[in-house]
């Protein structure tokens, strides 16, 4: 293979601009809101608004992709806390957005080999640009795809081909023939001589002869589900596995937040008649996987399951739906219940019922 040589552009800007702090900066809009500039914790501007809305980026905390015009031209960059640009026209983006930082590293794309790599968050390449399609850094783990074909299938593409790992930051292989999932919790790793027998974990068989297992969301939540949730219907125990807020759909209002106490006390009978259905093995149903939808979900106690692109963070807190289908065919529409895995475990916290009005 040959050797991918990137160029890097070191600009250092005004050290009183760029001088390293801890805290984090924020976006703000210039007058007409055409551009964004970033400004610290104390609204001290640091960088004057001159980004196109094609940086994403609300939070800037150790390095973002960004675009502006000069000279009637766009060029696209990455940029550190430092002031440091490197990575022209090399960004890396997914469904029109370029990616966010995560845990202090961000991916790049190589125009002139089509394949991925990855910076730290000083503008060093830690993964080179060897791989077809590489995952955000969870956990300092990284499913890499390489060797691969691209396949155009109308106005998208997809991956053929090729050999799956999970590498370390270091490059490193971990696990060969790693599968390529969503549903593995990175953070819950655990190594150990012999395989993990927690039915909700799926264990790796490392290339350092040591098992390496991980939870599997949809094994853990329907686990949770059939044994925490569904075998005590009661107030108490919905009070006790329901988010703070429920999020409910209400006509002609939309979208309505309510207390869960008083949306359970004012519910509890119809919400008692949907969820026992789940334990009858009659009952059409299933489970999906999701993000948090930022455009409902947007006060600050939201904050935490989303990104500094206030993308949903949902390879930490995914959000699993169980949709119940109509007893009669004939009948349109579904139930949903939604479930934010929070840091104290998996919490209804929105509710969408095809016919019965909710209180």
């Amino acid at each position: 293979m040959k050797k991918i040589i990137i160029l890097f552009t070191f600009v250092i800007l005004n050290c009183s601009v760029f001088a390293q702090s801890s805290d984090i900066w924020t976006s703000f809009p210039n007058t007409d809101t055409t551009l964004i500039g970033f400004k610290d914790k104390n609204g001290t501007i640091k960088i004057e608004p001159k980004f196109t809305g094609f940086t994403i980026a609300r939070k800037f905390e150790n390095i973002i992709a960004v675009s502006e015009e000069e000279n009637g031209k766009w060029k696209s960059y990455y940029l550190t806390k430092n002031g440091k640009i490197i990575g022209r026209d090399s960004l890396y983006s997914f469904d029109n957005s370029p990616d966010c930082e995560n845990e202090g590293f961000i991916r790049f794309h190589d125009p002139k080999t089509d394949k991925m790599g990855v910076f730290n968050s000083e503008g060093k390449i830690i993964i080179p640009a060897h791989y077809s399609a590489l995952t955000k850094v969870c956990n300092g783990l990284i499913i890499a795809l390489k060797d691969a074909k691209k396949e155009i299938d109308g106005e998208h593409f997809f991956w053929s081909g090729g050999k799956e790992f999970l590498i370390d930051i270091n490059n490193k292989v971990v696990v060969e023939n790693f599968p390529l999932t969503t549903e593995l919790n990175f953070y819950s790793l655990e190594k150990s001589k012999e395989p993990s027998k927690d039915q909700t974990r799926d264990n790796f068989l490392g290339v350092d002869g040591q098992y390496y297992s991980f939870i599997n969301y949809d094994k853990e939540f329907k686990h949770w589900l059939k044994n925490t949730l569904l075998k005590d219907i009661s107030k108490a125990n919905l009070e006790k596995h329901f988010f703070d807020k429920i999020t409910y759909r209400k006509e002609p209002n939309g979208w309505i937040n309510e207390s869960k106490t008083k949306f359970i006390e004012q519910n509890y009978t119809l919400l008692k008649l949907k969820l026992q259905q789940l334990n009858s093995s009659k009952t059409d149903y299933f489970v999906s996987s999701d993000g948090l939808n930022q455009f409902i979900y947007e006060s600050s106690e939201y904050n935490i399951y989303f990104n500094n692109c206030n993308e949903s963070k949902d390879w930490q807190y995914p959000v699993k739906n169980v949709v119940i289908n109509p007893k009669n065919k004939t009948d349109f529409g579904q139930d949903h219940f939604e479930f934010l895995r929070t840091e104290n475990g998996y919490k209804l916290i929105s509710v969408s019922l095809k016919k019965e009005e909710l209180k």
